[in-house]
């Protein structure tokens, strides 16, 4: 079954052997560990709420856990909706837009969300490097806060690359003869 996700060749014309369709299938399985952890969450959320009815007794630091996840877990889906096309658009500015405006766009926005991703992987680990320094941790169950950075910042690697496949789709799309021009 051919992927749908798998868009594009290479030089040598292969698709799932490819380096760029190794990255997606990455981002992609990145993505569902994403899923996972919040199932995970919600699993954990939903039972420290009835052990607190029942037992009077919900999980100690519950909060903190699903506070945690959560932001690895933002992260994590960043590069899936970078790489579908997926993040927020304006349909005011495409909507009027040609074809090949709308490649300009999202030419545009695989820049963006490039540097944004360069920009965050910088300064999110200085952040991790300044947590790991003092050694904070959370007040209830002392879980390391640096412990965090790491699959964020990993997320933030995958979402460069997914915004270098996506740079390269577009100037591939605007290099493509068209029949309407801007």
């Amino acid at each position: 079954m051919k992927d749908p996700d798998t868009k594009g060749t290479t030089g040598s014309g292969t698709r799932g052997a490819s380096l760029v369709g190794l990255a997606r299938t990455g981002i992609r399985y990145w993505s569902i560990l994403g899923g996972f952890l919040i199932i995970a969450l919600v699993l954990m959320t939903t039972a420290s709420v009835i052990s607190g009815f029942v037992f009077d007794k919900p999980f100690p630091g519950d909060f903190e856990l699903v506070e945690l996840s959560v932001a690895v877990t933002a992260f994590a889906f960043l590069p899936f909706c970078q790489l579908t096309g997926a993040n927020v658009t304006v349909d005011i500015f495409t909507a009027w837009a040609s074809p090949r405006l709308v490649d300009v766009f999202k030419f545009i926005s695989s820049l963006i969300a490039g540097a944004f991703a360069v920009l965050l992987v910088t300064t999110m680990y200085d952040g991790m490097a300044y947590y790991r320094q003092y050694n904070e941790v959370t007040p209830i169950l002392e879980v390391p806060i640096w412990s965090v950075f790491p699959p964020i910042l990993f997320s933030l690697v995958l979402l460069a690359i997914a915004s270098a496949i996506t740079l390269a789709e577009a100037v591939r799309d605007i290099a493509r003869p068209a029949s309407s021009s801007l």
